[in-house]
């Protein structure tokens, strides 16, 4: 039997909005109400990754959803309940590899949770490597046992290594949201900000892992270090943790680190 897929279409609606700010690419997905997403709109979040992995005058990336009710309420349910199990099988391995594009890329994720974050939405956030979520905006939460499936674009893995093994299947079994200080008491969030001046905020947050504040490059490979050496044995990890610390003892900034300390002034970082 032929795959169903979705029903072909000329739109090119504009699901995900890119833009650079000062060195922080801003991603935003762009679906109102609730930013759920579809395949279309994951090849444009996909993109959007590459694009800001490519660009050498992006140092940070912030995700994040349109509008100020919905980070993202996760899959469009109207377009799962529309094609056969052979293509949702295939719409999640595609979720799986772009959600490992984001964590692979040797720059730092911030997800910036201005609503409600949950199911799909939450399991985006989560291959970020910061959360902030916005205080009073919304719930969070992995229900999709409500719908007689699990979370299956990342969540039982990411949440289980967030949370620990058994308080991640409460979480899902449960399937209840929770508010984002219940989150922050989890691990899952890691900070709360103001709901005046959210994104203005996270815009200053992100800033600060820019040049000249912060070696982008050491910031990047911090992460690289962990995202690849937290699955492997120890000798192997401090075999990643050194060939990093190695690239990067290679780089102008590190020359400027060292130097900048015995000369007892800041450091002015440039991103080499």
């Amino acid at each position: 039997m032929a795959t169903t897929m979705q029903p072909a279409t000329t739109d090119t609606k504009q699901l995900v909005n890119y833009r650079n700010d000062g060195g922080v690419a801003v991603i935003e997905m762009c679906d109102p109400p609730a930013n759920t997403y579809t395949y279309e709109m994951n090849r444009q979040l996909d993109d959007a990754i590459l694009r800001a992995r490519m660009e050498n005058d992006v140092y940070v990336i912030v995700l994040t959803g349109a509008g100020d009710k919905f980070f993202s309420a996760g899959a469009n349910i109207k377009m799962l309940s529309s094609v056969d199990p052979t293509f949702k099988y295939y719409f999640c391995l595609h979720a799986n590899e772009m959600l490992l594009r984001l964590e692979h890329t040797p720059k730092l994720v911030v997800a910036a949770i201005n609503g409600h974050c949950v199911g799909g939405g939450l399991e985006i956030a989560m291959a970020a490597d910061i959360r902030i979520a916005r205080k009073d905006a919304g719930k969070i939460g992995l229900p999709e046992v409500n719908l007689g499936v699990l979370p299956g674009t990342g969540g039982t893995q990411r949440l289980s290594r967030l949370v620990g093994k058994s308080k991640a299947i409460e979480l899902m079994v449960t399937g209840n949201t929770f508010s984002f200080e219940e989150a922050q008491e989890l691990g899952i969030v890691n900070d709360i900000f103001e709901r005046e001046g959210f994104m203005e905020n996270i815009m200053e947050y992100a800033r600060q892992f820019c040049p000249p504040n912060k070696a982008a490059k050491a910031v990047g490979r911090i992460k690289r270090a962990v995202q690849t050496g937290w699955e492997i044995p120890m000798e192997s990890a401090l075999a990643v943790e050194r060939e990093n610390q190695q690239l990067l003892f290679q780089s102008e900034d590190a020359k400027e680190g060292l130097a900048a300390y015995v000369e007892k002034r800041p450091a002015v970082f440039k991103a080499k």
